[in-house]
């Protein structure tokens, strides 16, 4: 167990890093305290800043002699409480916001390596200075530290085309519970030397390790993209049309993401976009071909339409164009906050089982709150679909984001009977933990408690999340 640390190992964790990057006080510390939506938020004795993975190293040996609890946190995106410390205000947060450098960027390997703290779009841009691709793409590029995106496996707007967080990495640097460093930063793409230690840690979220270096990978630059704004009259219309885009263009196809109406109204709304079609639709699908053959995708909407699959569409005829189509998909998460509360459902089904789900869910939802607002939007391509419901105009804010587990209850029985997953991108942090016993069979939660045990027997690291208690 965890205890509340001493005013002395709080001094001793201090001077790892400096009086300078060891924060106490409260005005300075409320910005780790709290996400950006404000509905996860916490108390600590003290945020330390550390530089090097050394200093890391040297923070979790002192922090695993005296079992004090570490909440690592990257860029505070995260949407499950996970990188934000309880209020019982025990917990050090160690934050990796100064390990931003990019050591290497290698066009011949077609490999970055990055320290944890490296913001998304600091990578992407290091990527393209060496005409490469890094095609992790997130609304929270901006701001998000690749450290997090590892720890949460996040996924994103290119997951069809290249794969999750996980499908990107080559190797990772981890600091262990008890202070001993990992070098794992190894470019190889092939190493059947015995297990893949790498994979303990993505996904973990911080609580088998904390990861303060990775090696990445990089692709071809694309040098032309087609990219289309869609109606389509329902979820299964959309389902078959990137059955017919993934036939008719292969693994060019690079994004496929499912709107419907109400998302783009709210960002209409709120955000100053505006519809690029004549009208409305209940649905729509932002869709996109790298490196396509030029017509590619007026060839194939052309074919769509002719299926009766879509009913509209508009192609983005400049950078600046495709740029403001996307500025409607990634919005759109913004937008709902002008709208009251918003309660998220980040889950993911088969393909195929999509159109099921938003059916099933809509009239489960409709039963448990009439004039619920379904904000339904998402990767149809790798079926993870950002269920948003908001809230009932009129209702008070508090009352309806107190019904936030209740509601989630009838939302994952939904998943669950499909056969999907309660977290497809966002992880389990606190707010998952305990139902981590209903989701997981006994044996993967032995396995998994088995890797805590050995990795960080005294409970030190990002105690309470992902693991029930």
């Amino acid at each position: 167990m965890t205890a509340h640390p001493s005013e002395y190992t709080l001094a001793r964790l201090a001077s790892v890093v400096g009086s300078r990057h060891a924060i106490r006080d409260p005005a300075e510390m409320d910005g780790y305290m709290r996400e950006w939506r404000a509905i996860w938020h916490g108390r600590s004795p003290l945020v330390l800043r550390p530089g090097t993975t050394e200093e890391v190293s040297r923070i979790l040996a002192i922090a695993n002699e005296t079992r004090t609890a570490i909440i690592p946190q990257s860029g505070n995106t995260g949407l499950c409480g996970g990188q934000t410390p309880t209020d019982e205000g025990h917990e050090v947060l160690l934050s990796l916001d100064r390990m931003t450098r990019i050591i290497d960027a290698d066009p011949q390997d077609n490999t970055i390596t990055v320290e944890a703290g490296a913001i998304l779009k600091s990578v992407q841009e290091a990527a393209a200075a060496v005409d490469r691709l890094f095609p992790l793409s997130l609304a929270s590029e901006g701001s998000c530290r690749i450290g997090g995106n590892l720890s949460t496996n996040a996924g994103g707007l290119n997951v069809i085309a290249y794969g999750n967080t996980r499908d990107l990495c080559l190797g990772l640097e981890v600091v262990l519970a008890d202070g001993r460093i990992w070098n794992g930063l190894k470019r190889l793409r092939k190493d059947n030397t015995g297990y893949d230690l790498r994979n303990m840690f993505i996904g973990a979220e911080g609580t088998l390790g904390i990861i303060t270096g990775a090696v990445m990978k990089l692709y071809p630059k694309p040098k032309s993209y087609e990219t289309a704004f869609i109606a389509v009259p329902d979820p299964q219309a959309a389902v078959d049309l990137l059955s017919l885009m993934q036939e008719m263009s292969g693994n060019r196809t690079v994004a496929f993401e499912l709107i419907v109406d109400l998302a783009l109204q709210f960002t209409m709304r709120h955000m100053g976009v505006r519809n690029p079609l004549s009208s409305s639709s209940p649905w729509y699908v932002l869709a996109e071909l790298s490196d396509p053959t030029p017509g590619s995708m007026a060839a194939l909407l052309e074919e769509a339409m002719a299926r009766g699959l879509v009913s509209d569409a508009v192609m983005a005829q400049s950078g600046s164009q495709r740029d403001e189509l996307w500025a409607i998909r990634e919005l759109i998460s913004e937008s709902q906050k002008f709208e009251g509360g918003s309660i998220k459902h980040d889950v993911s089904v088969a393909v195929s089982k999509v159109p099921q789900f938003l059916k099933e869910a809509d009239a489960a939802m409709t039963r448990f709150m009439p004039g619920a607002r379904f904000v339904s939007f998402g990767h149809l391509g790798d079926g993870n679909i950002h269920y948003n419901v908001s809230q009932p105009p009129g209702m008070d804010r508090l009352a309806y984001l107190e019904t936030w587990n209740a509601m989630n209850d009838v939302v994952f029985d939904v998943v669950l009977k499909l056969g999907g997953s309660i977290s497809a991108e966002h992880g389990i942090g606190r707010l998952k933990a305990y139902r981590m016993k209903k989701i997981k069979q006994p044996v993967e939660l032995e396995m998994m408690r088995g890797l805590k045990r050995m990795l960080d027997p005294n409970n030190i690291l990002s105690p309470g999340r992902v693991l029930p208690e």
